[in-house]
């Protein structure tokens, strides 16, 4: 779509470029109703029914500008289905749960998900530009919980100054990004005081689901602070658009750099071709694949998860067969609060007393010999490594 593509929806025919370009009128005219969503698609069924129904239904919100992108008259369409609720959310499978990374278990404080030694999750707001209908947190995204208020904020920041080890601070949310320049300056100054906080990330869907967020303004509040590193959430290559591709440029023009993290999701992106598309995409605008997740096990999101061989496979079709920083690492998060667990394809054939036989990416075999430990046969034998195996 071109910029000025929306202009084919009679409900924004009449809206000024100016002001659909800015993350406010957006925000203000998001679709949150059956009769809106009437006005840019033809919705089926399915739709219809999720979208009106009265209880237990997770939130939707829709930007103007990804509706736009949505194909009117495709149910199948990976942007629309990101988006748009159906009746499968209501068919649950016995593997489904609230909160599957057992985020709340691991709260020390209201808002602060410690699980790693030297890293912390800080939720800082509740709210997303757009609520996607995968979302591993939608126990508490679109609610009251709370996270965002002052004094959980500041309990949360008193946490990280007490615990030396805490090195790593990952702010997300719901979307930190929906939070206003100032109070994000705010966060991001009492993070970066703190001595031994090494690393900050903001982990953002909004440069994708409503890229107008990235203005010079933010960008400076960025730079202040840097570095600031950002995990962005891209899943199909139709989210790589010119008002995107802007938005990067700026972020990364600002020293920020970019890492995707994608969410395996089946008829989206869980076919080689596409995910290999999309981190080509990527990288053409200084995005670097970071990690393939398979979806978790949320409630409500059964009709989205492929197969774990599914991610297997498509790692398997594209190293090798491309530049190495487009792959991606595939990772199960462990239900439970295990934390991510990398998956590849098995390319140790066999090993035996020194010798491995390794599958290359084309799948020919080649014989690797490891030297021995200072000579030391015996000692080998206690040191020798356990490799995975190809059955």
């Amino acid at each position: 779509m071109s910029v000025e593509g929306y202009r084919r929806i009679p409900v924004w025919k009449d809206v000024p470029l100016e002001e659909w370009e800015t993350y406010g009128w957006q925000m203000r005219n998001r679709i949150t109703t059956v009769e809106q969503l009437r006005e840019v698609i033809r919705l089926t069924p399915s739709e219809e029914a999720a979208v009106t129904r009265k209880g237990g239904r997770f939130i939707m919100g829709i930007p103007p500008y990804w509706a736009a992108l949505m194909d009117a008259d495709d149910p199948t369409c990976p942007i629309r289905r990101q988006a748009v609720p159906t009746q499968d959310e209501y068919h649950l499978s016995p593997n489904d749960m609230i909160d599957p990374l057992a985020e709340d278990s691991h709260m020390p404080v209201p808002g602060l998900v410690h699980r790693y030694p030297d890293r912390v999750l800080l939720l800082v707001v509740e709210i997303c530009s757009m609520y996607c209908r995968f979302c591993t947190r939608s126990r508490v995204v679109g609610t009251s919980a709370g996270f965002s208020r002052g004094a959980n904020i500041d309990a949360a920041l008193d946490y990280i100054r007490a615990h030396r080890k805490i090195r790593d601070v990952l702010i997300s949310g719901g979307d930190p990004l929906t939070l206003s320049d100032e109070r994000l300056d705010e966060i991001l100054a009492k993070l970066k005081a703190i001595p031994h906080v090494e690393f900050v990330r903001i982990g953002t869907r909004n440069p994708v689901t409503l890229p107008y967020r990235i203005t010079e303004s933010l960008c400076q509040v960025l730079r202040k602070h840097k570095p600031i590193w950002m995990s962005v959430h891209f899943n199909h290559p139709r989210e790589v658009t010119p008002a995107v591709k802007r938005a990067c440029g700026m972020l990364v023009d600002s020293g920020v750099p970019l890492g995707s993290q994608t969410v395996l999701m089946k008829g989206i992106n869980d076919r080689p071709a596409i995910m290999k598309k999309l981190v080509h995409e990527l990288l053409k605008i200084r995005v670097r694949p970071y990690y393939i997740y398979q979806c978790d096990p949320v409630k409500g999101t059964a009709h989205f998860r492929t197969q774990v061989s599914t991610g297997v496979q498509i790692i398997e079709k594209i190293r090798g067969h491309t530049t190495g920083y487009a792959v991606p690492t595939f990772v199960v998060d462990a239900p439970g609060g295990g934390g991510k667990i990398p998956l590849m394809p098995n390319y140790v054939v066999s090993y035996k007393e020194g010798t491995l036989v390794l599958r290359n990416y084309a799948g020919k075999l080649y014989t690797y010999k490891e030297e021995s430990p200072a000579g030391d046969r015996a000692g080998a034998a206690v040191l020798e490594p356990s490799y995975a195996l190809v059955d």
